[in-house]
């Protein structure tokens, strides 16, 4: 049907410029030959009109108007022959390989057997684990961007780049909460980069590539577009504003470049939706923006990223607060919750009232506006849309650093007690999003835990909160060290975890 249509509207165009192009030329002026009379005008193929009504559909049919921001279609066949390889070979030299290492001890299988104790110990020997990721070199002076859980718990990291050069390298800052990590790496001369764009400018539909090492087989670039924006709850990290894309992603690509169609970093590779392990075209990256403020906050010296405080708790609009409200549909931030005398309640804020935007970008939900609070520099001034008892109205805040609290002091615990191995220290609102707990937490946490001590043996965790020890409420850190340092083989302590009070009774 197809080959017949185009047979039928080569053929009406033939018969259209036939004339045209087979009439002789003639002086100006001059009359023709007798004997030969002047062509009639060429008829109007019926056929012609027929097909193009076929083609395009019934009536008077445009073009398409361009799509906005110069975006179109591809149109013709040479487009269509475009290649990729001009932007892989620019961005491509970027993008590194991430191989950390840790040494492992295992508890040895004879373990609980005195006969074999006796002869194997309790302890098998360490062992060496290693992970592989990938990596974006995003400043000349060698500074790198990739997963945090490509490096977690790493003794040592190194760094490949794509001409074979291997680097050692230094963890300068790592979120857990976020899944980002920055390196440095140490070179004689600039290392190539690739610049960071705006990720609030990807819209569903544009094309990207992922560059990463999947399943350590080298380098790799895959292509596809953006599926969708500020996917949350993903089950990855803590951080819900993610960017979908259906380039192929695989174990491996974790920390890799998510690169736009004019060579800028958009997203970093992070994680994959699957059951096999391999792609099936649901991939999530972190959007750039986030990227850079990471990248900002590591240049400044700190070894974690930290977010602007503004001293309000937020939750998500249902459709029964929407109603109560009279809001056509949920959307937003629910405020919780004002601490005193923080920028949010310098603002106006109140518990009730509902974030819309924030500096003119619309908030859908409660993630969104964790994500772009923590893109604003702290000192930044920033405007929020707000809805306060069924009016809308305009605020300014003010986003500062979070209170450090009473004591920052963190108390390495030593000895042979339960908590042996770990650090200690007061919850405060800084410290709290440091660890990415609840800012109103309060009491003394465990900051880390060192790998097999104790504390880690027994199961302990960072953020776990130790309220009481031997009948003895603990209120600073120094009471746990005190307590911790007696003498006696049985062990009665309460902690909570994650909102849930856990009671331990052992002898140790």
């Amino acid at each position: 049907m197809v080959a017949k249509t185009l047979l039928r509207l080569l053929t009406a165009a033939w018969f259209v410029a036939a004339p045209f192009v087979a009439a002789p030329a003639f002086a100006e002026d001059a009359p023709p030959p007798a004997d030969k009379q002047e062509a009639p005008a060429p008829k109007e193929d019926p056929g012609l009109k027929e097909v193009l009504s076929d083609l395009l559909g019934k009536g008077e049919q445009t073009l398409p108007a361009p799509a906005p921001q110069g975006k179109r279609l591809p149109f013709g066949n040479a487009e269509l022959q475009l290649s990729f390889a001009p932007l892989v070979k620019e961005t491509a030299p970027a993008v590194v390989n991430v191989y950390a290492s840790q040494q492992v001890r295992v508890r040895s299988p004879f373990a609980g057997d005195p006969l074999f104790e006796q002869f194997f110990g309790r302890q098998a020997p360490q062992r060496m684990q290693s992970s592989l990721g990938s990596g974006v070199l995003v400043d000349p002076s060698g500074i790198v961007v990739t997963n945090n859980h490509v490096i977690k718990d790493a003794d040592e990291v190194k760094v490949a780049t794509s001409d074979g050069r291997e680097f050692p390298s230094k963890v300068l800052l790592k979120d857990e909460s976020l899944d980002l990590a920055v390196l440095k790496i140490e070179g004689d001369k600039p290392f190539p980069v690739i610049p960071v764009g705006d990720s609030d400018a990807l819209e569903v539909g544009d094309l990207v590539l992922a560059i990463g090492n999947p399943f350590g087989v080298g380098q790799t670039t895959t292509s596809g577009i953006v599926s969708a924006l500020a996917r949350s709850h993903i089950g990855v990290s803590d951080f819900g504003f993610f960017i979908q894309t259906d380039a192929a992603i695989n174990p491996g690509n974790s920390g890799g470049g998510l690169i736009n169609m004019t060579g800028q970093l958009v997203g970093i590779n992070t994680a994959i939706y699957s059951r096999s392990g391999g792609s099936i075209g649901i991939g999530f990256a972190i959007p750039s923006n986030m990227v850079r403020a990471v990248v900002e906050s590591a240049k400044q010296g700190r070894d974690y990223f930290e977010r602007p405080f503004i001293g309000a708790t937020f939750e998500p609009v249902t459709a029964a607060i929407a109603e109560s409200l009279g809001m056509q549909q949920p959307s937003g931030a629910l405020v919780s919750s004002v601490a005193p005398n923080g920028p949010a309640a310098e603002a106006g804020l109140k518990p009730g009232d509902v974030v819309l935007s924030l500096n003119g970008i619309a908030i859908e939900h409660v993630d969104a506006l964790g994500y772009r609070l923590a893109t604003i520099s702290i000192g930044n001034r920033a405007a929020l849309g707000v809805l306060s008892q069924g009016a809308e109205k305009t605020v300014q805040i003010t986003p500062v650093r979070p209170p450090e609290g009473a004591s920052s002091v963190e108390i390495s615990i030593g000895g042979s007690s339960p908590f042996a191995g770990t650090k200690v220290a007061s919850l405060s609102p800084r410290l709290a999003q440091r660890l990415g707990m609840p800012s109103e937490a309060t009491g003394v946490t465990i900051v880390d835990i060192q790998r097999n001590s104790p504390a880690a043996q027994l199961g302990l965790l960072p953020r776990d909160i130790v309220r009481q020890v031997n009948d003895v409420t603990i209120d600073k850190p120094e009471q746990l060290q005190q307590v911790a340092a007696q003498k006696t083989r049985w062990w009665k302590f309460i902690i909570e975890r994650d909102g849930q009070l856990l009671n331990q009774v052992l002898r140790y």
